[in-house]
């Protein structure tokens, strides 16, 4: 199978070269860039040197000689590509924002400022949180080709940690909301300069940004809503800060859960290991979600260059608030390697084919 890239030469893209590449259902890869057609991967990224030698092509090449396309382009330019690829017949996995609120035009419009430019496109486009939406994506991908919105890496992160309390009913209904702090490495701001992650900026200090207006907030609510009314639950808001820790890669969310009465027992440790446990049955059969025994905290370092989100679970001393913390690594769980889990969903691949490296600890 032929895999191609369009944007392989932004960090997102990048990534995809470095998990396709030792891909056992990849036999070739066709790398795209608008801004460095002609050069060759491993003069853009070194690392690649003696390992992944490929020339970056236009994008329209991409599309012809592709069995399944991934886009890592910048928000909104994607819609054409996508479109010529289901014209082409193969699927398309944009990892921009462009295919994450379905037909949901207004919502799009309002957090990045533009409109849709083929409307219809997005009426069958999936979500691909494959947590959620996995038997979606598959059985969509076995009758035609299909269009993925592959998550946002803080999306991605809040909602494995909210999606088990939301299905078994331990979310307060009534006034309560959900606070998710989150901090991310400084290549979830892509390749492109800019001040505020120049080494001067950000390096040896922690700071917020965006806060209220950030665009990840429409995602985070919208599935939120989506899982609750899937599992018949009353739909909770939620408070999203993001921060940027000096650090290249890793997301670290601390997610606050307002508990129903009584669920907490006074902040019990029995009733907060009886949480876990559902937490663990809720993900015993995902390949990536590991909820860690209990007194084991989730950090972005045991998560390095894999796919797996690790989850752990803390209860405040009254038992009100459930505490889950959540970390993945943006550029895969977060980015590139969802999207190959994606792929392999639409393929009939082993979902952890490509994605089965240990975690880099160092």
């Amino acid at each position: 199978m032929v895999a191609g890239i369009i944007g392989a030469a932004g960090y997102a893209g990048s990534e995809l070269v470095r998990l396709l590449s030792r891909h056992s259902g990849v036999t070739s890869l066709l790398l795209g860039s608008v801004s460095l057609e002609g050069e060759q991967i491993e003069d853009v990224y070194p690392n690649f040197l003696n390992r992944v030698s490929f020339p970056l092509k236009k994008p329209d090449d991409i599309i012809a000689g592709s069995d399944i396309v991934f886009s890592a382009l910048p928000h909104g330019v994607g819609e054409a590509y996508a479109k010529a690829s289901l014209d082409k017949g193969v699927s398309f996995i944009d990892l921009s924002a462009d295919f994450r609120f379905d037909a949901d035009e207004e919502t799009f419009r309002t957090w990045y400022g533009k409109p849709y430019t083929f409307p219809d496109l997005h009426t069958n486009s999936i979500y691909g949180l494959p947590e959620l939406n996995r038997q979606r994506i598959k059985t969509a991908a076995a009758s035609a080709p299909v269009i993925i919105g592959n998550p946002g890496c803080y999306p991605t992160a809040a909602s494995l940690g909210i999606l088990p309390a939301l299905a078994e009913g331990l979310v307060s209904g009534g006034n309560s909301t959900i606070i998710v702090d989150a901090a991310s490495g400084i290549t979830g701001g892509g390749r492109e300069p800019q001040r505020s992650f120049h080494f001067p900026e950000c390096s040896d200090s922690f700071s917020v940004y965006k806060v209220g207006s950030h665009r990840h907030t429409p995602e985070i609510n919208r599935n939120i809503t989506t899982m609750a009314d899937r599992f018949g639950k009353p739909s909770v808001p939620v408070i999203f800060t993001p921060h940027l820790a000096p650090m290249n890669r890793g997301i670290l969310c601390t997610i606050y859960i307002p508990l129903e009465k009584g669920i907490g027992a006074n902040g019990s440790t029995s009733a907060m290991l009886e949480i876990r446990e559902l937490y663990a049955a809720f993900y015993k059969d995902e390949p990536f979600v590991r909820v860690l025994p209990q007194g084991v905290m989730a950090a972005t370092g045991r998560v390095r260059q894999s796919n797996f989100c690790d989850i752990s679970i803390n209860m405040d001393h009254r038992g009100e608030m459930l505490s889950v913390v959540t970390a993945i690594d943006n550029m895969v769980k977060g980015a590139a390697g969802q999207a190959v889990q994606n792929m392999n969903i639409i393929m009939n691949f082993d979902e952890r084919s490509g994605l089965d490296a240990v975690p880099a600890l160092f």
